[in-house]
């Protein structure tokens, strides 16, 4: 008997996991190959990779571009820098910057931050309340399109020139440094620690994807996938799509936040430059690039571009700019599903033959081998049989 081949690796499935396998094989292998300071760059690329989620869970699956995703990653960092500002200081002592600006006591939002499980909840319910408090007061006067990235964008603004005049509350321009903060008596920016938070980001990662991953199935998932196609429809069928575009926000919001506080102490500080225009520009980029609506593309599209951008930076720092509007040229043009988009559908073959070399195809005997194709015929052979019984029995 011929032993055909399990459906697990068949092509399609393989397409498929291969991401996936590339991304375990890293977080497996780079840290014992890589030296201490591109394994702080690989950490910090991989927490974009959370905020990038959140955009193509509210792009991808639900047709909603924002431009202001900034500030809700902005709001994550600062809430774990002014704990970290606060954190192992005496009682009545103060942070360094306050005495710059003659501020002799601690300003009343600062105070809950003194707790590190306010700090655990604010990172991530903070950005989300926002996020949902401003999506519902936009969604319930159905403004979509390109107003809300317009209005999400003027947000944005709004929200960077705010926290860049707050010199003496928040260090203003300069931002809140974390690199020198200690954690349970550990200097945040020892090799040691962040080699830890390298592997605690990995978990989140991992742990982000399976929450959207759920959102994204199920009748959650279909609801947003039918604002993004048809939102009138979906109204006029008795759903509101203000309350789902609002929840889904705010996921968004929230896990911005939690990538915020991670990519914070990986970087060594937090500042209003987190909410700067290009910024938040660049996370649409990522996520466009990696493939919009396939979540894994968000992650390997705020990977593989961060870390081209840093290469390419240390060596042509003038050029990285003009590649990067060359890489959205080529995915608005060639690549409107993104890398994992154009991988799912075959594009190395049709690469191939774009070069002259012949095509693999699925035809025979490989096709009479592929165990979706078997299972067909055996459903059609029992189908044949039963029907064959039934005209030569008794009449």
């Amino acid at each position: 008997m011929t032993d055909f081949p399990s459906p697990l690796f068949s092509s399609r499935n393989l397409r498929r996991i291969l991401p996936w396998l590339l991304i375990v094989v890293a977080a497996l292998v780079l840290p014992a190959v890589l030296p201490p300071f591109r394994l702080n760059l690989l950490g910090r690329f991989l927490s974009l990779g959370i905020v990038a989620l959140g955009i193509d869970l509210i792009w991808g699956y639900t047709g909603m571009l924002s431009l202001g995703q900034g500030i809700f990653f902005a709001l994550g960092g600062y809430a774990l820098g002014m704990y970290l500002q606060l954190d192992n200081l005496e009682p009545g002592q103060l942070p360094e910057f306050f005495g710059l600006y003659g501020v002799k006591s601690l300003p009343a939002f600062w105070q809950p931050f003194n707790s590190p499980v306010f700090t655990f909840f604010a990172i991530w319910v903070i950005p989300a309340l926002v996020a949902g408090l401003l999506g519902y007061l936009v969604f319930r006067n159905r403004i979509k399109g390109v107003y809300f990235s317009i209005l999400t964008q003027a947000a944005l603004l709004v929200f960077f020139n705010f926290f860049n005049g707050q010199q003496k509350l928040i260090n203003g321009t300069n931002g809140l440094k974390t690199d020198t903060a200690q954690i349970f008596g550990v200097l945040v920016g020892s090799d040691g620690m962040q080699r830890s938070l390298f592997w605690i980001t990995v978990v989140l990662v991992i742990g982000a994807w399976f929450l959207c991953r759920w959102l994204t199935t199920g009748r959650f998932g279909d609801a947003l996938v039918a604002i993004r196609d048809d939102e009138p429809r979906l109204r006029f069928t008795g759903y509101n799509p203000t309350a789902y575009k609002t929840v889904v926000f705010a996921v968004a919001g929230g896990l911005a936040g939690i990538s915020g506080a991670l990519y914070t102490v990986q970087s060594g500080i937090i500042s209003p430059q987190f909410m700067a225009v290009p910024f938040s520009i660049e996370m649409v980029i990522w996520v466009a690039v990696g493939g919009r609506g396939t979540l894994i593309g968000a992650i390997l599209g705020a990977v593989l571009i961060n870390y081209a951008k840093s290469l390419i930076s240390e060596q042509l720092p003038e050029t990285w700019l003009f590649i990067q509007g060359g890489l959205f040229l080529l995915v608005v043009t060639a690549l409107p599903d993104g890398l994992v988009g154009w991988w799912r559908q075959g594009g190395p073959g049709r690469l191939i033959a774009m070069v002259g070399l012949p095509q693999r195809s699925l035809t025979y005997p490989a096709l009479d081998l592929d165990p979706e194709v078997q299972a067909e015929q055996s459903q059609f052979d029992a189908q044949g049989s039963e029907s064959q019984g039934s005209k030569g029995g008794p009449q």
